[in-house]
């Protein structure tokens, strides 16, 4: 593993979940996320930033308490990144660790969501509109886990 030799190329990292799941580390190399837009990755000095993530695999590269470096996946939901001065802090609505993920209730998700999805496709309903869009969100979310399961 490569050392880092100077704290130059280290950030600050703080992720928080609205399920209390929660990550931090003070020697962060690199973060690299899904925006709405495209794939970013975040390294020390960034220009400050506010942006959304979209549900996918956020992957963290840190260094660790030996100052070698480490690389930590999670499957993120829908969320808001901010870069100031080479803290990064990261809120999210959904955050699953390798150890927390269960594979068949993210295939289970994920077909219920393309059910849902199937039925309320073509209509016009308002409510249905909504459940349209619930099913959605949660095709994507058990997508980011299925993704996360493979990198595993």
């Amino acid at each position: 593993m490569k050392k880092i030799l100077n704290n130059k190329n280290i950030m600050k990292l703080e992720i928080l979940s609205f399920n209390w799941k929660l990550f931090k580390s003070e020697n962060v190399v690199s973060i690299t996320a899904m925006t709405k837009a495209w794939e970013i990755t975040v390294l020390s000095n960034h220009s400050a930033l506010i942006t959304s993530l979209k549900p996918s695999v956020l992957r963290v590269v840190y260094m660790d308490e030996n100052n070698i470096k480490q690389e930590e996946n999670f499957a993120i939901g829908w969320g808001i990144l901010e870069v100031a001065n080479s803290n990064v802090k990261i809120l999210i609505d959904m955050l699953v660790t390798v150890a927390d993920l269960n594979i068949d209730l993210a295939e289970e998700a994920k077909k219920k969501a393309l059910e849902i999805m199937e039925r309320y496709k073509n209509s016009k309903d308002r409510i249905d509109m909504e459940r349209f869009i619930e099913a959605e969100d949660m095709l994507l979310k058990s997508i980011a886990q299925l993704k996360l399961s493979e990198i595993k």
